[in-house]
């Protein structure tokens, strides 16, 4: 074998080895997938599915096995949309939504969906009708946190065969045209001028309950110090009834005695009084107590 033969050979040799450590390299590069963390890749085999690759490194059969669609599984956020809606007492509103959803299942979004985020909004307006024409518009108003949960549970409902999770559902808003604004306006000021009047009528009725609940005090009062004196007087007496009966006339006498120095007593006490009358036995009744009372001790 000459030179340019073996030199032709060599040559022809390492070539072959060239293009073989290439395909192999190639073959490890369609083979080999690095998915990254937020997302999910669908791989088809002559059209078909064949397999989800998650996130890491994910092995292929190469020339055979292809990725076609990379699909994001972050959150997403359908834009704000706005409905009309009519509730159950005829009221025209219009609804302000947004959904929050991600894809958990890419082999179903990409085969049964084609327009994900216009299939969802029409999914919620529909789903917003519906559980608004149920509801009167004070409802509305005042129970959203649940007319959120039940618009959310439907929706979930609804997007499950496309592999979607509804995260979160909001009603942003809930307008309504000029008419019944106003109408709802007058209403508001009615029912304040309403709880105004009823206010005042109760601080009125307040005020006469509790001057009642003084006067009955009062007269309470006056009743126990009346009975007080009564029972003073009656306990007098009965000690001037006891005296007279264990002394005798000597008792009774003083007794009267002492009511007569007490009416002389109120007589001289008298405002604008310049003389006193004395009867003619005054001078007598005053000896009289004083030797009964001396007698006494």
């Amino acid at each position: 074998m000459t030179p340019d033969q073996i030199l032709a050979e060599a040559t022809g040799s390492g070539l072959v080895w060239l293009l073989l450590a290439g395909f192999i390299i190639l073959c490890i590069l369609l083979g080999v997938r690095i998915v990254p963390q937020s997302e999910k890749h669908v791989v088809e085999r002559f059209g078909r599915l064949r397999a989800v690759l998650g996130p890491g490194i994910n092995i292929i059969v190469p020339f055979l096995d292809r990725v076609r669609h990379k699909i994001s599984i972050l959150e997403r956020q359908l834009p704000d949309a706005m409905q009309d809606a009519i509730t159950s007492d005829n009221v025209l509103v219009q609804v302000e939504t947004s959904v929050f959803y991600r894809i958990i299942e890419p082999e179903k979004t990409v085969y049964r969906i084609r327009d994900v985020d216009g299939a969802i909004a029409t999914t919620v307006a529909g789903i917003v009708r519906a559980a608004i024409g149920r509801m009167e518009l004070d409802e509305v108003q005042s129970n959203r946190s649940e007319l959120i949960s039940e618009i959310k549970s439907n929706v979930e409902d609804a997007v499950d065969n496309w592999g979607i999770e509804v995260t979160r559902a909001e009603i942003l808003d809930v307008n309504l045209d000029e008419a019944t604004r106003q109408a709802m306006l007058q209403q508001l000021n009615a029912e304040r001028a309403r709880r105004a009047v009823v206010m005042e009528a109760e601080g009125q009725r307040r005020a006469v309950e509790l001057q009642a609940d003084a006067e009955l005090y009062a007269a309470e009062q006056a009743a126990k110090a009346r009975r007080v004196t009564a029972d003073a007087e009656a306990y007098a007496t009965s000690v001037v009834a006891t005296a007279i009966q264990d002394n005798g006339m000597e008792a009774a006498q003083y007794n009267v005695a002492l009511k007569q120095v007490e009416a002389l007593a109120k007589v001289a006490d008298g405002t604008g009084n310049q003389t006193v009358i004395l009867p003619a036995n005054a001078v007598d009744a005053f000896a009289d107590a004083f030797r009964m009372l001396k007698g006494g001790k």
